[in-house]
């Protein structure tokens, strides 16, 4: 599939990354496994993950998903060179001394994260969280370390405002560091505030790309989950009720409408509306079946007309 480039970062990446978010949690070894092959067979290359997943499921105490991304690496030679692997520091794994962005537990919690990965780099690292009690400085030093290392290739931020990202550019400019090359906000047809106009600026002004997450709004926008009965559908059914108000109704429709158009799923749809904003590169997104990825490469080939994207945009307004 064709290729886009990831901001400054280098790397090439189909405009699609899978979301390593249910390794362990919604999906077991052996189902992520089959899914991981999937999503490569179907000629996706990028997967993002984090050292903190999947910590919310009962009896999981954070680092599974990367172990299962590190087992299907072992047992699949020769795939690390094909694909581009991202993960994440700085949430509470609830240890001590294990959350943060001091160059410390920067330091500390890539080699625990390369071990999990089973690989002595990943292609790009995030700060998964701003954490006010470290300086940028600070933070950015230990990327330059990390880099100089050959322990990562590029770096990245998730959940910064215009503001801070506009500060951590600046420090890095100043200092002459390692700058934010990606930034990894929440941003779907639902929830717009995370990558508001001001931070869409930004990062157009600075190349700095975009991979969103939550980009199905926690699958709310694949259309499974109509009604309140629809939420026990899954695991994460508890999280989506928050959508089901007339915003929400609209969107759906919407979703619907054009997607009838397309002969066309309404998750594809919603991929595509993503991959069609300025400044965004490839949307995140988790699949829990093969039917799921053989959507992504259905919305990635989808091409919306200026007015579907306008119609999409203002029911997600209403």
């Amino acid at each position: 599939m064709k290729t886009t480039a990831l901001g400054t970062t280098g790397l090439d990446i189909v405009p699609l990354v899978f979301g390593g978010n249910v390794f362990g949690w919604t999906i077991d070894e052996k189902t992520s496994f089959d899914i991981l092959d999937c999503f490569i067979d179907q000629g996706f290359n990028a997967i993002d993950t984090a050292d903190v997943y999947s910590s919310w499921a009962p009896g999981n105490k954070g680092g599974e998903s990367e172990t299962i991304i590190g087992n299907w690496l072992a047992a699949r030679p020769g795939m690390r060179d094909k694909i581009k692997l991202f993960t994440k520091v700085g949430s509470d794994l609830e240890q001590p001394g294990k959350k943060g962005l001091s160059k410390r537990w920067i330091i500390q919690a890539i080699d625990e994260s390369l071990a999990r990965l089973k690989t002595d780099y990943v292609d790009l690292y995030f700060s998964h969280w701003p954490d006010e009690g470290t300086p940028y400085e600070e933070t950015l030093s230990a990327y330059e370390q990390l880099l100089k290392e050959g322990k990562i290739r590029s770096v990245g931020a998730s959940n910064l405002n215009a503001a801070q990202l506009g500060e951590a550019v600046n420090v890095a400019k100043a200092n002459n560091l390692p700058t934010y090359q990606v930034l990894q906000p929440e941003y779907n047809l639902y929830d717009r505030d995370g990558f508001n106009p001001e931070l869409q600026a930004l990062c157009l002004k600075e190349n700095i790309g975009v991979v969103t997450y939550y980009s199905l709004a926690s699958g709310f926008l694949s259309g499974k989950y109509r009604s309140t009965d629809d939420l026990k559908k899954s695991a994460r059914g508890e999280g989506i009720a928050k959508y089901l108000d007339a915003k929400g109704q609209a969107i759906l429709k919407a979703l619907d409408t054009i997607a009838e158009a397309h002969n066309a799923e309404p998750a594809q749809v919603a991929i595509a509306w993503l991959i069609a904003q300025d400044a965004v590169t490839a949307p995140i997104a988790s699949a829990t079946k093969r039917s799921h990825i053989e959507n992504f490469r259905k919305a990635v080939d989808l091409k919306l007309s200026n007015e579907e994207i306008a119609i999409l945009t203002k029911a997600g307004q209403a």
